[in-house]
């Protein structure tokens, strides 16, 4: 009887509108479920969803295997496993995924630039990047991970291919080959490789991708780089980029209390450095990195620094806030 359920249920489109709240193609299971998980990510997140993960596993083990599409706004839908661990948060309408990002492209929303969203995962920021809401703009997602890239394409067509994606992994210079590790779709590793070898994927420099067309210099740029571990190649393969009007967002890991990807930018590339202050709702420039000590509160999550060398984007920084849900 129950696996019936499940099999009857697994056939209809399961979907959940962020804005009104309501739940779309679900059966009794699948209601049961979504307020499982929408309670759990109440309960985890102000321990930065601790244990969200394992209660997400227990929950799939109720429901059918499928897509669950989540309406971001009217203008951007974006699909994900239903259950996953890292994306069914989304659910928990109270959630703000990293209000930081949103805040800074949403103050940039009435303005052209290229959004460049590297480490792109399923494709979430290149959903919301090129959505009506946040400007419509001209939009590429780069993706390491094979699997995850096909969740890109997915999410790609889900919004009428308005972004472009790629399967590629970034770095210092274009060639060359580099091969994903991890079990977490979310926690992935990059490891370069001196040949190629089945399953591996090609290395591309930001630099590069614009002389190729891929990006368009002439507009102002935002870089998205979430590439867990190889920022520093990532960043010198963007060099000439970051001389232009260009902000590029990088995640510090809660984990590293020396704070390495913030000291490389502001000691090594010369870039002033903006945090979001979730006490203010607003961003700072940091001074060093002292004030990183108390934002980091959680070893497990990732924290967004913002640099650039711009004034033009230094100033849409400071002009943005937040307003939580």
């Amino acid at each position: 009887m129950e696996a019936s359920l499940r099999q009857a249920e697994a056939l209809r489109p399961l979907a959940f509108d962020r804005e009104s709240g309501m739940l779309t193609g679900a059966g009794v299971l699948d209601r049961v479920a979504v307020l499982a998980l929408q309670a759990g990510s109440v309960l985890t997140k102000p321990y930065g969803h601790r244990g969200y993960r394992l209660g997400c596993a227990a929950v799939a083990n109720l429901v059918a295997e499928r897509d669950v599409v989540v309406r971001l706004n009217g203008d951007a839908d974006f699909a994900f496993p239903f259950c996953d661990g890292y994306w069914s948060r989304m659910l928990n309408r109270s959630y703000d995924y990293e209000e930081e990002i949103e805040a800074f492209l949403r103050s940039a929303s009435d303005m052209r630039y290229s959004f460049v969203d590297c480490g792109a995962n399923f494709g979430y920021w290149s959903v919301l990047a090129s959505s009506g809401p946040f400007g419509g703009q001209p939009t590429l997602a780069i993706e390491a991970s094979r699997e995850n890239s096909k969740r890109v394409a997915r999410n790609a067509r889900l919004n009428g291919d308005r972004f472009r994606w790629l399967n590629a992994a970034v770095g210092e210079k274009s060639g060359g080959f580099a091969r994903i590790t991890g079990a977490r779709h979310e926690a992935l590793e990059t490891l370069s490789l001196a040949e190629y070898e089945p399953q591996a994927v090609p290395v591309v420099a930001l630099d590069g991708l614009a002389a190729d067309g891929f990006i368009d210099p002439a507009l102002p740029v935002v870089i998205k780089l979430d590439v867990e571990g190889v920022e520093t190649a990532a960043l010198a393969g963007a060099a000439e980029l970051l001389r232009r009007d260009c902000v590029v967002i990088c995640e510090e890991h809660g984990l590293d209390r020396s704070h390495g990807i913030t000291r490389h930018l502001i000691d090594e590339l010369y870039l002033r450095v903006f945090v979001f202050d979730p006490e203010s709702c607003r961003f700072v420039r940091l001074d060093g990195v002292g004030r990183l000590d108390r934002i980091k509160k959680h070893a497990w999550v990732g924290y967004n620094v913002f640099a650039t060398s711009s004034t033009f984007w230094e100033e849409r920084l400071l002009a943005a806030t937040w307003r939580h849900r």
